[in-house]
């Protein structure tokens, strides 16, 4: 069975830094890509950053782009997104998301391409 769950989220003042991890078990593919989602109160899930392996493609929204990383730890189990200069318009519920044999590009990350799901990471930036 294939489980994603994300963790690293919490409280954090505006201009601050927070480490989200979605950690994958069951996922045993050669080649995969693992967006990020956020979905503020009010809005739709937006879709804010994407990496697969083995190609190392990474996608990020102009939104955060310049602020975030995506990162990967050796055994590729675990998807790290590190967010820096955190923003009161950041705070969401964010929820990473994979599918096999996907490979990010330019054009964007998207829920409806994403096979399997985590039940997302509160993030709340304060001013």
């Amino acid at each position: 069975e294939v489980q994603l769950v994300e963790s690293g989220g919490g409280l954090v003042q505006a201009g601050g830094s927070l480490r989200l991890s979605c950690t994958l078990s069951g996922f045993t593919y050669e080649a995969w890509g693992v967006g990020w989602f956020r979905q503020a109160p009010g809005k739709e899930r937006e879709g804010i950053a994407c990496l697969s392996s083995p190609d190392g493609t990474t996608y990020y929204t102009d939104a955060v782009k310049g602020r975030s990383t995506l990162s990967t730890d050796n055994t590729k189990n675990t998807v790290f997104l590190q967010m820096d200069g955190l923003k009161p318009e950041d705070t969401a519920v964010y929820y990473c998301a994979a599918r096999p044999f996907y490979y990010c590009s330019s054009y964007g990350v998207f829920s409806e391409a994403m096979d399997y799901w985590g039940k997302g990471t509160q993030v709340t930036v304060s001013r």
